[in-house]
Formats: structure tokens, C-alpha cells, sequence
């Protein structure tokens, strides 16, 4: 008889944005006349750069060619692609960092699930609450966590609240954690650390021999000085840290599937016997064992980036979403909503009016204004009575929905 991996039974029913994708087709089964404005999943909707897709085309051709063909490829990536991660995203920030220690991948998201593998399921972790679904569940079906309560909270997990006292920013472990889960600017509440506060965090992993997963997928939304781009950026942080970043929400990399984490080599667990283990091999341990690698073409896309047309064409993209985080910030202020994030995250959220349930927002908030955002109360006790809105749809359904949101709510 085979035995199911009962951890996984712990979970809710279904995931945030499954259930989200339910309640919205049940909407336009009964309304099919209906058009629907999605600012919820963080999916985006400009296409890849130009000088992305050209260099693709021209990688496509080569693997065409038998004397260019290239068969399966280095799982950690190819080092014309971490040398151009180096030089134009850690370096003008006085970050060193060597090829061996930038890992390509399929996705922070992938990343951020599966780098927890590496620590033993006894360890204590830390989130902000409210958080990213996936550092949770991941961590729930791993078993390192007990059954979930009634707040929705499982056990063993210390959930940092972020609250409007505290300025939506986590509160330092009042008690030893282990790992700690980061997001800056975060997901989903579009909120920044300063260098200072991330730096108090730093010292505490030091102190504790804590690790810090740092998620810093929207680090080029960032407009604000002294908001640190990179946790490297803080002094000490190699020893307590490993960075998640991403090509998905920059440079539309959502449906082509490239990220990079990195691991430095001073970043160290522990044995049960007090002996320092590499993080940074025993990574390269489970990609090499675990996963084939981003696909060259990818690869090469990804690497066309950092080419001068390609950053322009980049940075044209995220001023045009940041663009559109403003006007959803800005109406929803003019329409007496009290409002977070949008000024360095493509994230807008919201407290819902007159104390409403943040799924009864969505549910109204769809019925109403035909407008489809994501409830907070999917991120985590903290998240209740608050609503997250992306600023990736396009500027004619951002301007419309406002617009919407104004007039009919």
C-alpha cells in the first residue's frame, strides 16, 4: 500500500490564486457579457524586449545548426549569463561575487520552494506576515511545520505581523528562529526596508546563526535612496544570506521561465555535531542532482538584457508599470481608500472599507466594478481586511478600473 506524504494534507484546499481563478470563471459562467479586468496575479502583460527576442531567434537558429547545436548545458547556467548578472546587477553596487556563486534557474518561485530542502526539518523559520504563499507551504509539505489553527497559522512557524503600527515592516523574532523568510520591496504589500532596518536583520542572523531567504524579485522597481537593491549590500550579510531574483516581472520572463539565486560561499548551516556545511554546495549538490538547467536559448535571451538596447527597453518596462502602480495609488487616495506600496513595488494594497472581509471585497469588487484583485486574507492572518492590486495589466484597464472602482464601489 503506498502512503501518501501526509504533510501535504495539512494544506488548505487549494492554493490562493487556483481558488481565485474559480470564484472568477463561476462569475463569468453566470455573467458571460461581463468583461473582466484582472489586477490580481502578478502575471504581466507587456511582451519580452526586443532585443530579447532577436537574441533568442538567433540562439533558436544555432541549435538548429549542427556545428552550433548545444545538447544538455551546465545545471548551475552558462557563464556568459552569470558574468552579465555580475557586472551589471552586483558590482556598480560593490557587491563581489564569483560565477560559481550565481545559480540560473527556472524561477524564484521554484527557488524559494525548493532552496528550504537544504535544512533540516527540526528548524525553526520566521515569515512576515502577511507573506508569500509559497514560503509557507513549501515549508508545510517539507514537514517542518504542525497543523494549521484556526487563524490559518500553522505551528512551529513564527509569523512577524506587519500591521499599520508598525508601518507594514516585520518586527525582529522576539525568540530564536533559524530561517527567515524576506521580501523586499514585498509581495504583497509593495512596502521597502531602508539599509538600517535590513541591516538589524543581518545582525541577527549573525548573532543567532540564522539564515536569511531573501526574495528581491521586484528589486528593479526601486525609486527610492537607501533602499537597498540587494541584501549584499549590507555589511555581513555573505555569512547569513542567499538572494532570490528574477528575469519574470523586469523583463517578461513569466512564460519563458529564467531567475538566478545566490549562494555565497561563506553562507554556512550546521551538522549535528556543529560542523559548518557549504549552503553553497550542497545547492549545487541538488540542482546537479535534481535539475537540468534553463534552456540555452533562455539563457541567451536572458544575457541580451544587460546588452545598452536591452536595458533601455527594460527600463522602459518598468516605468511603464510603475507608471500604473501611480495611477492606481493615486485614485484610490482620491477615492478615500487608505492605501500601501506603489511608490517602489508594482504592488498596491489596500484596507478594505468599513472593516470588510478581504473576500468579500474581492467577491464585491468583481460583481460591482467587474475587477478582479487578490484577497489579503490569501497571505496570512495579518492579510485580513486588506486587498492586493497589481500594476501589471495593461494602461487602458488600469485607467479603466480605477475608473471603475471609483464610480461603482
Amino acid at each position: 500500500m503506498a502512503l501518501v506524504n501526509e504533510n501535504y494534507l495539512k494544506l488548505p484546499g487549494s492554493y490562493l490564486f487556483s481558488e481565485i481563478a474559480r470564484r472568477v470563471n463561476q462569475f463569468k459562467k453566470d455573467n458571460p457579457d461581463s468583461e473582466i479586468i484582472r489586477l490580481g496575479i502578478g502575471d504581466v502583460t507587456l511582451p519580452l524586449p526586443p532585443a530579447v527576442v532577436k537574441a533568442m531567434k538567433k540562439a533558436m537558429e544555432e541549435m538548429g545548426r549542427q556545428e552550433t547545436f548545444r545538447g544538455y548545458g551546465p545545471e548551475q547556467g552558462y557563464e556568459f549569463l552569470t558574468e552579465k548578472i555580475i557586472e551589471n546587477d552586483f558590482r556598480p553596487r560593490g557587491i563581489d561575487l564569483t560565477p560559481d556563486e550565481v545559480f540560473i534557474s527556472d524561477g524564484a518561485k521554484s527557488d524559494t520552494a525548493n532552496f528550504q530542502e537544504l535544512f533540516g526539518i527540526n528548524n525553526t523559520l520566521a515569515v512576515s506576515d502577511p507573506v508569500y504563499p509559497v514560503y509557507v507551504d513549501s515549508n508545510v509539505m517539507a514537514g517542518r511545520t504542525g497543523p494549521v489553527n484556526s487563524k490559518g497559522q500553522f505551528e512551529k512557524i513564527v509569523y512577524l505581523s506587519c500591521t499599520e503600527a508598525n508601518g507594514m515592516k516585520p518586527p525582529l523574532p522576539e525568540t530564536k528562529v533559524d530561517m527567515i523568510y524576506l521580501c523586499f520591496p514585498n509581495n504583497p504589500t509593495g512596502m521597502t526596508l531602508s539599509k538600517e532596518a535590513l541591516k538589524k536583520w543581518v545582525d541577527y542572523a549573525r548573532a543567532n546563526q540564522s539564515i536569511i531567504l531573501f526574495d528581491a524579485a521586484y528589486e528593479a522597481y526601486i525609486r527610492e535612496d537607501n533602499v537597498p537593491h540587494s541584501i549584499f549590500e549590507i555589511e555581513g550579510a555573505r555569512e547569513v544570506a542567499v538572494e532570490f531574483r528574477s528575469f519574470s516581472k523586469t523583463a517578461g520572463f513569466t512564460g519563458t521561465r529564467c531567475a538566478h539565486t545566490i549562494v555565497p560561499k561563506e553562507l554556512m548551516a550546521y551538522d549535528s555535531n556543529g560542523r559548518a556545511i557549504s549552503l553553497n554546495q550542497l545547492w549545487l549538490r541538488r540542482q546537479t542532482t535534481k535539475f537540468n538547467g534553463v534552456s540555452y536559448p533562455v539563457q541567451v535571451g536572458a544575457a541580451a538584457v544587460y546588452s545598452e538596447e536591452g536595458k533601455k527597453q527594460v527600463r522602459d518596462t518598468v516605468d511603464y508599470y510603475m507608471e500604473n502602480a501611480r495611477i492606481i495609488r493615486n485614485g484610490l487616495e482620491d477615492a478615500g481608500y487608505r492605501v500601501f506600496g506603489g511608490t517602489n513595488a508594482p504592488y498596491i494594497w489596500l484596507k478594505t472599507p468599513n472593516n470588510m472581509s478581504s473576500w468579500d471585497f474581492f467577491d464585491k469588487l468583481m460583481q460591482k466594478a467587474n475587477v478582479v484583485g487578490t484577497p489579503g486574507a490569501g497571505f496570512g492572518a495579518s492579510g485580513e481586511g486588506y486587498f492586493r492590486l497589481t500594476a501589471f495589466g495593461t494602461r487602458e484597464n488600469t485607467e479603466r478600473a480605477v475608473e471603475l472602482i471609483r464610480d461603482r464601489m
